[in-house]
């Protein structure tokens, strides 16, 4: 009778009892859990065997990282080696290095007298005068390549603007100096003397080759506007599709679409290219040095001749037997190197800006 009464027991009392042990049961698993993931060095997931890196990933790795170190230490090392040759010249120089501007005088090897200011401000001056010329013309070019244009022209466009890259620089400055000088003579002839940015001096070079500020200008923002025109090309094509599909449904007209989405867009990688185009024109020699008639002043006269930092390097080259004169030089080109390395790190934080924004 009592093991009837057993066997009949109430199945919910039964279910109940069940239902507390497992709960327990689950408690007592989850605390023993916690206490081993809780413990030092007993994450389970770092238990796990980790999977082994393969030959190529790790050979890939390897040079990758090697190579980004590698470009860091040479740009360093070309720092300290201009630095550490131009010390001693200027602890020789009897002029102030940041304020001479007459010529430069370095036959006495202890009391040599040198200055950079006609220099910088020559190259600032057909730098500039380059970017101004080539930062429409860029940004016409990127437009149309990336809206206006018939698909089948945009190739053999782009193609023949990204040739003008490839022309060497001696090549554009023959041209320069032939071809686009002389031609341009009888426009500078009419401009003569009507504003003080063309004032003409007894000096200055003739309107028959024109090898002034002005033509190089132009020649360096024909060499530039590959590099500007590629980089604004680039940006303006990856604005969002939603952008543009959102203003052709307010009804906006193609231009308006450019205005509106693409411009805000892509500004400033339109800049940072421009800045790229900048860095290259500070560094241009060959080029100039066919273009520009050499002087060593700077009356800030577009049709006068002047000397860049590059210019005067490769004018100077016959005088690097002498490290103390090549140490005057050298003073000038570590100014350079950090103008141009200060120029590009702006656009690269341009861009940077650009694309934390985002």
């Amino acid at each position: 009778m009592s093991q009837t009464l057993t066997t009949g027991a109430d199945p919910d009392a039964a279910t109940e009892t069940g239902t507390v042990h497992g709960s327990e049961a689950a408690s007592a698993m989850s605390q023993e859990l916690e206490e081993r993931v809780s413990q030092p060095g007993s994450d389970p997931l770092k238990q796990a065997p980790a999977h082994k890196e393969r030959a190529g990933d790790k050979a890939f790795r390897i040079i990758t990282t090697y190579s980004s170190v590698l470009i860091t230490v040479v740009v360093g090392a070309i720092g300290l080696f201009l630095l550490w040759r131009a010390v001693p010249a200027l602890a020789n120089n009897a002029g102030g290095f940041f304020t001479y501007s007459a010529d430069w005088d370095l036959t006495d090897r202890t009391n040599m007298f040198f200055g950079i200011p006609n220099l910088f401000l020559v190259t600032v001056a057909v730098s500039l005068l380059a970017l101004i010329g080539a930062m429409p013309v860029a940004f016409g070019i990127a437009i149309f390549l990336a809206f206006y244009s018939p698909k089948k022209l945009v190739k053999p466009l782009g193609f023949m603007v990204d040739l003008l890259a490839a022309v060497p620089s001696i090549v554009y400055g023959l041209w320069g100096v032939k071809v686009l000088g002389p031609a341009l003579g009888h426009v500078y002839e009419k401009l003569a003397n009507t504003l003080p940015i063309f004032a003409v001096y007894p000096n200055s070079p003739a309107f028959d080759t024109s090898r002034n500020l002005l033509t190089g200008g132009i020649v360096l923002a024909i060499m530039i506007l590959p590099v500007t025109a590629a980089t604004a090309r680039e940006v303006f094509v990856q604005t969002p599709r939603q952008h543009i599909e959102a203003a052709l449904a307010l009804g906006a007209t193609r231009w308006e679409v450019v205005k509106l989405a693409v411009i805000p867009f892509g500004f400033s990688g339109y800049i940072a290219g421009s800045l790229l185009g900048l860095g290259r024109a500070l560094g241009e020699t060959m080029a100039l040095y066919l273009v520009i008639s050499p002087s060593s002043a700077f009356r800030w006269s577009l049709f006068d001749g002047g000397t860049t930092f590059a210019t005067a390097i490769a004018n100077a080259a016959p005088e690097f037997n002498d490290d103390l004169k090549a140490g005057a030089y050298i003073a000038a080109g570590l100014v350079l190197f950090i103008v141009t390395f200060i120029v590009n790190a702006a656009a690269r934080a341009v861009i940077g800006n650009k694309e934390g924004s985002e």
